[in-house]
């Protein structure tokens, strides 16, 4: 089967509706019970391409023993999340100070286990710590769906099923192979499982056996062995280099060209150098290799070159916030200090909608970032540089409501 090695972000705001009683409740009551009979006669149709795929009846049957259509994993699915956070508020609670100090906590107690990890797959202990701290508070919430059930929802749906489909067919050939009983693959709505997050096919491509007992075991909440091995193999599968911090924050020249902060333009520090950045404390740029300047507040917020381990945290989560979390966490686990340059914190946060309108407004003003999706991806980035450059702004690729307003107003 196909691997994927993309993870979902766990993380979603739910909000409730109450219900109101009225003539329709019945009608309401009816339809459920329709959705749940087509429910059970998908579960029948998916048996036999389970089969087909090599998973026995008697893993099936026992799988999907007492499986239900899991309303919490539809509502989790189809909510979208009216704001979006700035990027100091998602930090604030991913670095939070009780999240550093339970990292410096678990650094002591697991710091023979972390650096066996470290030694055998050349992961810095303290960047798989943060990963474990970010994913489920370092084990203490690893999620409550039963995983075939949550994926069966999902596949069921419609708006995932191919994505359901998969991970639940490898989510079955996990418990084929006796890693894990369908009672104890427990996780989140999405399907990430343990104490670091996996969805099923990452895990059968890079899940570990550290402790040696034949069961790749990442939800064990006494030893979370496996899941750190696990995690460490991911990461160096994907490039990691051993004793390279993930960025540094640095000073930029007051006569910078912003359209250099991109990730997609790399350079030599020396290049940077060349350029005028400085590290923070007005020295040169470290020899890391390659790297890009990375403003995640835009021009009026803290400037970082990150390297080559920034990017290899991206293959695990794509969030740059999270790519961002992670190294800066594992920093202050290690002692190091927040940001010296201030978040320039304020209400220019931007609702959905409005992103949706920001990207229409670009559309017709002839930028084009395809779909008015409201995900400010690489190409609405690129475009709002465009702008800017058009009406005398930073290009610093920023969207927030003052950029908003000056677009309605050139529209």
């Amino acid at each position: 089967m196909n691997k994927s090695v993309k993870l979902l972000a766990s993380c979603l705001i739910l909000f409730s509706t109450p219900l109101v009683a009225d003539d329709n409740d019945n009608n309401n009551q009816q339809i459920s019970v329709q959705k749940e009979n087509a429910f059970k006669q998908w579960v029948s149709n998916f048996k036999k391409d389970a089969v087909s795929n090599g998973i026995t009846t008697t893993t099936f049957d026992t799988a999907f023993e007492n499986v239900q259509l899991n309303s919490r994993v539809i509502k989790a699915d189809n909510k979208q999340a009216e704001f979006s956070r700035e990027i100091w508020d998602y930090l604030d609670t991913a670095t939070s100070p009780k999240r550093i100090a339970n990292g410096k906590e678990n650094l002591s107690d697991y710091l023979n286990l972390l650096r066996e990890i470290q030694f055998k797959y050349q992961v810095d202990a303290e960047v798989i710590l943060a990963i474990w701290g970010l994913e489920s508070s370092y084990g203490k919430r690893m999620g409550d769906i039963n995983i075939i059930e949550a994926l069966a929802t999902l596949a069921f749906d419609g708006r995932r099923e191919k994505f359901g489909k998969q991970q639940l067919l490898e989510a079955l050939s996990i418990i084929q192979r006796g890693d894990i009983t369908p009672d104890k693959m427990m996780g989140s709505w999405a399907g990430a499982m343990g104490h670091t997050q996996f969805i099923p096919t990452s895990y059968q491509a890079y899940a570990q056996d550290f402790t040696g007992d034949g069961k790749r075991n990442v939800w064990d909440p006494l030893d979370p062995s496996d899941a750190l091995a696990s995690t460490a193999n991911y990461l160096a599968e994907f490039g990691w280099t051993n004793n390279q911090p993930w960025g540094i924050e640095v000073n930029l020249p007051e006569n910078f060209n912003y359209r250099n902060a991109d990730l997609e333009v790399k350079a030599t520090p020396a290049r940077w150098s060349e350029l005028g950045l400085k590290t923070i404390t007005g020295g040169k740029i470290p020899n890391y290799g390659e790297g890009s300047v990375f403003l995640p507040a835009g021009a009026k917020g803290p400037a970082f070159i990150v390297f080559n381990n920034f990017f290899v945290i991206k293959r695990y989560n794509n969030a740059n916030s999270y790519a961002m979390a992670v190294g800066h966490l594992s920093d202050r686990i290690l002692g190091g200090k927040p940001f010296h340059i201030e978040w320039p914190r304020g209400p220019g946060a931007l609702k959905f909608n409005e992103k949706v309108e920001l990207q229409n407004l670009l559309n017709q003003l002839g930028y084009d970032v395809g779909e008015a999706d409201g995900i400010i991806g690489p190409n609405s980035i690129a475009a709002i540089r465009k702008f800017q450059i058009s009406v005398g702004l930073i290009p610093d690729g920023m969207s927030n409501k003052d950029l908003l307003l000056k677009m309605r107003t050139s529209n």
